[in-house]
C-alpha cells in the first residue's frame, strides 16, 4: 500500500508502465551517464552535456516508473503484453477428417505462410520455426499438445523458456445442416519479456494478426480444395 501511495503522489498524472527490473536498470544507467558528465564536465563538455541529459532522463524514468516512449506506442500498465487472434470459418469436409489433418501438426506450414516449418518430435512435442514479418531471421521453440479430443478440439502451448510464449485451441464441431465442419481457432502469444518487447508487440500486433488471419484463411481455401487421401494425416 505504501509503495503504491508512493508512486501516485510522485508521478500522479502519469501511468506507471515501467517493471521493477526496468527502473532499477534505469536508475543505474543513469547513475553511472551522470558521474561521468560531471566527471568530464571540463574536459569534454559538449560529450558531458550529453551524458548528463541522458542520465537525468534515465533518472527520471526510473524513480517515477513512467517511459513516455511506451506511452507513444500504448503501452500505459506494468501488465504483460498478450496479442490474442480468433478466427471461425467453416469447411465443407467431414469433422474427422479436417481433424485429422491438423492434428498433424507438420501439415500446417503447407497454408500457414508465417510458419517456415514444424517438426514432429513424438506423439505430444513439436518444434516450430516462425519466419517473422520482416523476413531477415526466424523464431523457433518447442511446443507440446496439451488438450487432445479427436475430433472435437486440438490444445497446444510452448515449452517453459521459449523465446515467444505462445498457445493456441482449435475446435470442430459440426455444421447445423451435416454438410461440413465450423473451425474455431485461438491462438495467442506473449512478446519476449521487459518493455522492448511489449513495445514491439504494440507496434507488430497488428501485422501479426493480419498474417495469421490470411493463413486461416488459406487453411480454408486449402482444404475446400485438396484431397485429403492425398495427403498424409492421423487417423
Amino acid at each position: 500500500m505504501a509503495t503504491t501511495a508512493l508512486q501516485r503522489t510522485d508521478h500522479p498524472s502519469a501511468p506507471i508502465n515501467l517493471t521493477w527490473p526496468e527502473r532499477y536498470i534505469s536508475i543505474a544507467g543513469g547513475v553511472k551517464l551522470a558521474y561521468s558528465g560531471f566527471r568530464y564536465l571540463f574536459k569534454n563538455p559538449f560529450s558531458s552535456i550529453l551524458k548528463l541529459g541522458a542520465g537525468g532522463y534515465l533518472l527520471n524514468r526510473g524513480i517515477t516508473g513512467h517511459c513516455e516512449l511506451y506511452s507513444q506506442i500504448g503501452k500505459e500498465t506494468t501488465a504483460p503484453v498478450n496479442i490474442n487472434i480468433r478466427s471461425s470459418f467453416t469447411i465443407k469436409k467431414p469433422r474427422h477428417e479436417v481433424y485429422s489433418f491438423w492434428r498433424k501438426l507438420d501439415n500446417l506450414p503447407l497454408f500457414m505462410n508465417h510458419l517456415e516449418s514444424v517438426e514432429i518430435l513424438d506423439n505430444e512435442r513439436s518444434h516450430w520455426v516462425l519466419k517473422l514479418p520482416t523476413g531477415v531471421t526466424t523464431v523457433s521453440w518447442d511446443a507440446e499438445i496439451v488438450h487432445d479430443i479427436p475430433g472435437e478440439m486440438i490444445g497446444w502451448s510452448s515449452l517453459p523458456g521459449s523465446v515467444i510464449d505462445n498457445a493456441g485451441k482449435v475446435r470442430f464441431r459440426d455444421t447445423y445442416d451435416d454438410q461440413g465442419t465450423l473451425v474455431d481457432v485461438v491462438i495467442s502469444y506473449q512478446p519476449p519479456a521487459g518493455g522492448i518487447g511489449a513495445g514491439l508487440a504494440h507496434i507488430l500486433n497488428s501485422v501479426f494478426k493480419k498474417m495469421v488471419n490470411n493463413d486461416i484463411q488459406n487453411f480454408k481455401q486449402y482444404m475446400d480444395i485438396v484431397n485429403i487421401e492425398d495427403v498424409a494425416v492421423v487417423v
